[in-house]
C-alpha cells in the first residue's frame, strides 16, 4: 500500500526514517549502490519529498501504527 511521507526524524543509530500518513515509520537511508536517495542528506532534500507516497509494507502486513 503506498503512504505519504509527513515528516522525518532520526533513529538512535543517527539514520532518517520517514513518517507516513498511515501511521508507521520507514527508514530512507542513501546507500548506494543498493539504495540512492541522496535526497535525504539535506534539509531541502528531505522537504522536497513530503507528501511522496512510498511502499509501505506494514500496511501490507497489516501491523499496528509505529505512533
Amino acid at each position: 500500500m503506498k503512504s505519504p511521507i509527513t515528516g522525518y526524524h532520526k533513529d538512535e543509530e543517527d539514520h532518517w526514517v520517514a513518517e507516513l500518513s498511515c501511521g508507521h515509520n520507514q527508514h530512507v537511508r542513501n546507500t548506494p549502490p543498493w539504495t540512492s536517495r541522496p535526497w535525504v542528506e539535506s534539509e531541502s532534500g528531505r522537504g522536497s519529498k513530503l507528501g511522496f507516497q512510498l511502499d509501505c509494507k506494514k500496511c501490507d502486513r497489516g501491523e499496528p501504527t509505529d505512533v
